[in-house]
């Protein structure tokens, strides 16, 4: 059987890269949320320090950036015509 490209499949608009990409970017999103999960107590009585940690304050919102960061190229770079 020959596979013809005139045929009734209707065409993606993104390239395998480009999905790719985009699941790698929601990847990052989704760590950089779970890095900021958890932690925590539910007494409002006991400060817990952990909150400011370097995890929470640095790493997290960056991951989460750099997501987002890679959504965007995925979206822009060379889509199909």
């Amino acid at each position: 059987m020959n596979k013809n490209k005139n045929s009734n499949q209707p065409e993606f608009l993104f390239g395998k890269r480009n999905y790719m990409l985009m699941l790698i970017g929601l990847a990052v999103i989704a760590l950089g949320f779970i890095l900021m999960a958890g932690g925590g107590s539910d007494d409002p009585n006991v400060f817990n320090p952990d909150i400011y940690s370097w995890r929470r304050i640095r790493l997290a919102p960056t991951l989460v950036i750099v997501g987002l960061a890679i959504e965007i190229y995925a979206i822009l770079a060379n889509p199909k015509k």
